[in-house]
């Protein structure tokens, strides 16, 4: 979107849905939540596009980072980024052709395929890294305090909704 608009139309929507429908907290809520992931979305792949990454690839290369050896089995990434098979395959196989992971058979399982980061991934990701924090994510407009009350929140929802168990 190039401008602003002269109001905002989730609050008239909510008015709307209030005055036709019934209570709009929750419909406002949730409207507001799905446009703001569609502005923190385009905001980190822009600044992971010239890196040739998207944030699934991005999270992939952060996660190996983490991890004690610098690689995973593909099933505990798949765990670990709560994702389907398939779609930590798809994400393994473009990593691995841009030279970025290596997949390298498990030394005691040999139904397990590891997925270690390579030096050109370690760079990689410390590059991107520089570029998606220096737009703060995408998450403009909130204090230091707002975004770990926002972060708690989702974090209630997320754990309710079954993504986690403490």
């Amino acid at each position: 979107m190039n401008r602003p608009l002269p109001f905002d139309p989730i609050a008239r929507a909510a008015q709307l849905w209030e005055d036709r429908i019934g209570p709009s907290e929750t419909m406002a809520a949730v409207t507001g939540l799905m446009r703001v992931q569609q502005i923190v979305q385009s905001a980190v792949d822009g600044a992971l596009k010239p890196h040739g990454l998207t944030f699934a690839r991005y999270e992939a290369l952060v996660l190996l980072t983490f991890a004690r050896s610098s690689s995973l089995p593909m099933r505990v990434m798949g765990e670990r980024l709560q994702l389907h098979p398939t779609s930590v395959t798809n994400i393994v196989d473009r990593l691995e052709k841009d030279g970025l992971v290596k997949r390298l058979p498990h030394p005691t399982d040999r139904r397990t395929t590891l997925v270690e980061i390579t030096d050109e991934g370690r760079v990689r990701r410390e590059q991107a890294t520089k570029a998606v924090t220096a737009i703060d994510f995408g998450l403009v407009g909130l204090t230091s305090r707002q975004t770990d009350q926002l972060t708690e929140l989702l974090t209630k929802v997320r754990k309710a909704a079954g993504d986690f168990a403490e």
